[in-house]
């Protein structure tokens, strides 16, 4: 897999946690801003790496039986995960203020906005894809946007809101996509 396919892959499952960070920047007072900043973009950046690797090792326990499909599968995943971004983007949710992010709260933001990453994983497997470098890249990125999307929410969220998840989802499943036609057509 390419450089700037990974990039992408890591840039549509980070939308996610850069959506949530952003809601978690708009609540968080001033004061608290940097620390938030940093432990939303450790606990989302370590998930984001976390789960391809789990997702990865599952899939390669099951690659034998499913070689024939794989591309269809990573496809169907890809897709899937793409379509549910688009549409969480584009559904309307209420949104709770807290002034202050619990470490409870930020593993659970972690793991919910990470579950995508867990079936990439699995399509890496599928697509026989070395794991070391997409999950630094996957990493690096979310760290990144959540660190800026913490720090800069308010802002952000004014301009971009729930339009960050359309995108990501849009991009996930353009990759989708064209996995598919590289199996079929390459």
């Amino acid at each position: 897999m390419d450089v700037i396919t990974i990039i992408l892959i890591a840039l549509g499952l980070a939308m996610d946690a850069f959506a949530v960070s952003i809601a978690n920047g708009m609540n968080t007072p001033g004061s608290q801003r940097r620390r938030a900043a940093l432990l939303t973009a450790i606990f989302f950046g370590g998930f984001q790496m976390l789960m391809p690797i789990v997702g990865w090792l599952i899939g390669l326990s099951l690659q034998s039986s499913i070689m024939a499909v794989d591309h269809w599968i990573a496809f169907g995943l890809l897709a899937f995960i793409g379509a549910k971004m688009v549409y969480d983007g584009i559904k309307k949710e209420t949104e709770q203020k807290t002034s202050n992010l619990k470490l409870y709260t930020l593993l659970v933001l972690a793991v919910a906005t990470s579950i995508d990453a867990l079936m990439v994983g699995l399509s890496f497997a599928f697509l026989q894809t070395e794991i070391l470098m997409p999950i630094a890249v996957i990493g690096i990125v979310t760290f990144g946007l959540s660190f800026i999307g913490v720090y800069f929410g308010c802002s952000l969220g004014k301009l971009f809101g729930n339009k960050i998840k359309i995108v990501g989802g849009i991009v996930l499943i353009l990759i989708g996509l064209r996995i598919l036609l590289e199996h079929l057509f390459g």
